[in-house]
């Protein structure tokens, strides 16, 4: 390249060269491992899975006592229920739950009797103030995809999911090089003609703001030779090199003759006022910025060019947070007496910022970490209808959520990888995922209050997935349906199925069960199987203890909570659990005609085709990943 000393590159061609230069010769990010109790602002370089489940033991959420709920059946205001000393064991917030309970009543709602019994005038439900085992996180689950910035919650999801250490993008370290014989420490005494040095202060806590450390150098005189040593010694050891003066064209000015004769000047003079001297390089793979000695102009500088660099070697998103309006996804009920601050999922579809509230509980700390707004609902306010125009804050900078992709619909793991993958690709990308049931799903889609759903809705009549559905769903809206994966349904048990079964006819016979959400593909197709083999439902124990994802439901069964769930062959597999196979599926993606050709989901379909899903879901198991990512003609 012919070196133009002083041209007037625009500001957008200028920072493109020195990107191209630098991944030209080999510029990266490093990484390292971190402690996660030590790891706020740090950035994850994998995706991180938890390792054990949160809660690890079913504990009470209350104080009170623990019951059997059967024995309180019938309680009322006017035929209150007695219970023996034997019969309930009290209880304090955290403690375990006894094996012969599975209630928890609160303390105000139990009547002390002279004679140590205790009388209930009121029903107790199964599994009420239960912490449940893997409410906040199950085993196997992502915690967090490559490059996700660690927060304070983000930090205790970890930590409850027994991830004490992870592999981290390493903190770059930039070297801050002074120059001039005017300059002299701002501590000294200043004489006439003096400057005092106060740049690479500012400089530094810039970097540090952005996730960089700094060395800062002793001022360097207006001296060539001097200049060179400190740019060879700053190259050898930091990721970065700033110098700041001797950037114009003045008789003392060297940084671009230094930067010549020792690494490749990109650029030397910008298009923008202040900050046109900048001079832009590298010394090797190391960026190598000469700014100018102005502070405005400096400061200037440091934004428009050095922050996307650093950005590049922390992978970190670097911007402000706005605030912004949205429409609520669902009806929100919220009590009178607290002002409430209620976790969303939000992202922008059409002209409209969605947002979708998600489960809140203050044991979740897993839920906050996973938010990307938050909705203030005010004392007094009973909530919100469905589709009602919120104010929410956002915990993103507003662009990446205009692009940010919502899915809503059923859960199944391969959307966390596919999104791990979307990340590799392009780090600023969102995925917004909320797991509401293929029927949530088909709504949010229907009512242009999601980009896409997962699915996997079995047809009684025909025996076939998801197609049907749509016919009748979408008469007038056209959607498309791009082809997910086959799934295998079935029971998970403990290892060596020390409860023998072997069919769903036993799931009537005393044994305890754990089911998915009503609305879920999942609990559609068992509803399906207990009506073709003529099983009440109501003679199950356990049918309506809901749990949200695959994972959760095998957590219960490892745990000893549950001793069968439904679900699929992955989250068997995590938890190390025996699988009795059921049944065949389809889990496909629904796509909005609106959405198809926004770019992250193009990208979602390009990593959901790519070869590394595949031999990710071939290692996670029970997986058919035949036709992919193709598009399916429904509407015939």
């Amino acid at each position: 390249m012919k070196y133009e000393y002083l041209t007037n590159t625009p500001v957008a061609q200028a920072i493109g060269m020195l990107k191209e230069q630098l991944t030209a010769n080999g510029f990266c990010y490093k990484t390292e491992t971190v402690k996660t109790a030590d790891s706020l602002h740090r950035v994850t370089a994998t995706a991180v899975y938890a390792k054990r489940s949160s809660p690890h033991y079913c504990s009470s959420a209350m104080d009170g006592i623990a019951v059997l709920a059967e024995n309180t059946f019938g309680a009322s205001e006017a035929n209150p229920v007695t219970l023996n000393s034997d019969q309930f064991v009290r209880v304090d917030t955290g403690d375990v739950i006894p094996s012969n309970a599975d209630s928890v009543i609160m303390i105000e709602n139990v009547i002390e009797n002279k004679d140590g019994s205790v009388s209930i005038y009121a029903a107790a439900v199964p599994w009420q103030h239960i912490r449940q085992i893997g409410e906040d996180v199950s085993m196997g689950d992502m915690l967090a995809p490559s490059f996700t910035e660690l927060t304070p919650s983000l930090i205790g999801a970890f930590m409850a999911g027994g991830v004490l250490s992870f592999e981290a993008v390493r903190r770059p370290v930039c070297a801050i090089i002074p120059t001039g014989d005017e300059i002299v420490s701002a501590e000294t005494t200043l004489e006439d003609g003096d400057i005092p040095e106060y740049n690479s202060a500012i400089f530094s806590a810039m970097l540090k703001q952005w996730g960089a450390d700094s060395i800062i150098y002793e001022t360097v005189p207006d001296h060539i030779e001097l200049l060179k040593k400190a740019v060879t010694d700053a190259a050898e050891k930091a990721d970065c090199v700033l110098v700041i003066a001797g950037s114009s064209a003045g008789r003392d000015d060297y940084t671009a003759t230094v930067l010549n004769e020792c690494g490749s000047l990109v650029c030397h003079g910008v298009a923008m006022k202040p900050g046109k001297p900048t001079i832009l390089g590298r010394i090797g793979n190391v960026p190598f910025f000469g700014l100018p000695g102005y502070p405005v102009s400096g400061i200037t500088v440091m934004n428009t060019f050095v922050k996307p660099i650093i950005a590049l070697l922390t992978k970190r998103i670097l911007t402000e947070l706005p605030t912004e309006s949205a429409i609520l996804s669902g009806k929100l009920i919220s009590s009178l007496k607290y002002e409430e601050s209620v976790r969303c999922r939000a992202a922008k579809i059409g002209d409209d910022f969605i947002a979708v509230p998600m489960r809140t509980s203050a044991g979740l700390v897993s839920g906050y970490s996973k938010s990307s707004a938050l909705l203030n609902v005010a004392q007094n306010c009973e909530g919100y209808e469905n589709e009602s125009e919120i104010q929410i804050a956002l915990r993103y900078p507003k662009w990446q959520l205009d692009t940010a992709l919502m899915i809503v619909g059923s859960h199944d793991p391969l959307l966390d990888e596919v999104y791990d993958l979307m990340r590799k690709q392009e780090n600023s990308c969102l995925v917004m995922s909320s797991h509401v049931g293929s029927m949530g799903g088909i709504m949010a889609v229907k009512r242009n209050q999601a980009h896409m759903g997962g699915i996997h809705l079995l047809d009684e009549e025909s025996g076939i997935y998801n197609i049907p559905y749509l016919k009748k769903m979408f008469l007038t809206q056209k959607v498309y349906l791009i082809r997910g994966v086959g799934r295998l349904q079935g029971l998970i048990v403990k290892k060596g199925n020390p409860k023998n079964v072997t069919c769903l006819e036993q799931l009537s016979g005393g044994i305890s069960y754990v089911n998915r959400q009503k609305g879920s593909g999942t609990r559609i197709l068992l509803d399906y199987l207990l009506n073709r083999n003529h099983i009440d439902s109501s003679t199950i124990y356990g049918y309506e203890r809901e749990e949200y994802t695959h994972t959760a439901v095998a957590a219960m069964v490892a745990s000893d909570s549950a001793d069968v769930g439904m679900g699929i062959y992955s989250a068997a597999k995590i938890y190390d659990l025996d699988f009795i196979p059921l049944w065949n599926e389809h889990y496909d993606l629904l796509v909005s005609e609106n959405a198809f050709d926004q770019p992250y989901v193009k990208l979602f379909l390009d990593a959901l085709r790519s070869h590394e899903l595949k031999d990710r879901l071939t290692q996670l198991g029970g997986y058919t990943v035949d036709g992919i990512g193709e598009i399916i003609n429904w509407s015939e």
